[in-house]
C-alpha cells in the first residue's frame, strides 16, 4: 500500500506546451550489441523506426553515448520534419569515454554527441551511472556534475540528472549541487520496484523524477512460468481492459508516477505503447501487481553498482 502514495509525477519533465511527458522511446543497448556483432557502423532500420514512433506521437527520445546511435537519431529528426522544440532528447555521459577515445568529461561527451546529431542542445543530460573516478573517467563524480551544470550554462542542455544512482550517490551530488538532478532513470519493473534501498522515497522527498527502463522484463527476459508470478495478472487485466500485457505494465508503471522508455521496431505496437491513457487500472489490481515484490526478483544491469538483496529492495515498498 505504501507504493501507492508515491503515485504522482513530479512535473518537471514537460514538453514545449507545458504539459507532463508521460513516456518516452528508448534508443538503447540491443542497437550497440546488434552494431558490434554486425560489426556496422550505420542501421537505416533504427532511422525507419525512431521516424515511425516521432510519427506515432512519441516526443521523448533516449540515447547515450553507450548505445552508439548518435547519426541515426540525427537523420531521424531531419527526415521527419518534426520541429526540434516539439522532441525531447535525452542523452548521457559514459565514463568509459576515458579510456576509449580520451574524454575529458561531460562537456567533451556531449559536444561530440550535438555535432554526430546535427544538434544545438539537447533537452537533458544525464550521467549513465554514478561510478565515475579519476581513475576510470579522470574526473570525480562531483566534477562531472559540475561539467553537467557548465552545459547548462552553456546552452547545450536545458535540463540535467542521472541514472543508475543510489541515495548515496544522489547524497553526494546534492551537497555540492547548483542544479539539482531533475531525474534519476533506473531499471524498475515488477520484480525490481526500486533499484537500490530507499531510492524511490528519496527521489520523490525532492523532486526528482524517476524513470523507467526494462519495465517489460516480465515479458521479456523471465521465461519460467513458476518465476514469473505477475504473467496471469497481467494477462487476465489485458482480457478485461481489451489490452495487450505492455499496455497494462507501461500503465501500472505510469499510474505509479514513473515514466517508462519503452521500445519496439514494430509500428502497430509503438502505436499500443502510447494508447495507455484511456484506461486506469484500480487500487487492487495496482496492489496485486506490486504485491508481487514479494515472490520474486530479477535484475538486468547494473549488477557490479547494484549488488543488493531482494530484502534490501523491497525494504520500506
Amino acid at each position: 500500500m505504501n507504493s501507492l502514495k508515491i503515485s504522482k509525477f513530479q512535473n518537471n519533465i514537460l514538453d514545449k506546451n507545458g504539459e507532463q511527458i508521460k513516456i518516452g522511446f528508448g534508443v538503447g543497448s540491443y542497437w550497440r550489441i546488434y552494431k558490434s556483432e554486425n560489426n556496422i557502423k550505420y542501421v537505416p532500420e533504427l532511422v525507419q523506426q525512431l521516424k515511425t514512433a516521432i510519427s506515432a506521437g512519441f516526443k521523448m527520445l533516449d540515447g547515450a553515448e553507450a548505445y552508439n546511435t548518435y547519426e541515426e537519431i540525427g537523420i531521424a529528426l531531419n527526415e521527419s520534419g518534426v520541429k526540434r522544440e516539439d522532441i525531447w532528447i535525452t542523452d548521457k555521459y559514459l565514463y568509459k569515454s576515458y579510456a576509449l577515445r580520451g574524454s575529458k568529461g561531460p562537456i567533451d561527451s556531449l559536444n561530440r554527441a550535438l555535432n554526430l546529431m546535427q544538434l544545438d542542445y539537447v533537452d537533458m543530460y544525464l550521467l549513465h551511472t554514478p561510478d565515475i573516478t579519476v581513475e576510470n573517467a579522470g574526473i570525480t563524480l562531483t566534477e562531472a556534475w559540475r561539467q553537467c551544470e557548465k552545459l547548462v550554462e552553456m546552452g547545450k542542455a536545458k535540463q540535467i540528472g542521472v541514472s543508475n544512482f543510489r541515495v548515496q550517490d544522489l547524497e553526494e551530488i546534492m551537497k555540492i549541487c547548483k542544479i539539482k538532478p531533475m531525474c534519476n532513470q533506473i531499471e524498475f519493473h515488477p520484480y525490481l520496484q526500486q533499484q537500490s534501498p530507499g531510492i524511490r522515497k528519496y527521489c520523490f522527498e525532492n523532486g526528482i523524477q524517476l524513470e523507467a527502463f526494462s519495465v517489460l522484463t516480465p515479458l521479456t527476459k523471465v521465461k519460467e512460468e513458476d518465476k514469473n508470478p505477475v504473467l496471469p495478472i497481467v494477462e487476465r487485466l489485458a482480457d478485461k481492459y481489451g489490452k495487450t500485457t505492455t499496455q497494462i505494465l507501461l500503465r501500472w508503471c505510469t499510474q505509479l508516477g514513473v515514466i517508462p522508455l519503452t521500445t519496439t521496431s514494430n509500428p502497430e505496437r509503438i502505436s499500443q505503447s502510447l494508447d495507455i491513457f484511456d484506461f486506469e487500472l484500480n487500487e487492487e489490481e495496482m496492489i496485486e501487481i506490486i504485491n508481487v515484490k514479494d515472490k520474486q526478483m530479477f535484475r538486468g544491469w547494473a549488477k557490479d553498482i547494484m549488488n543488493y538483496s531482494k530484502e534490501e529492495c523491497i525494504k520500506g515498498l
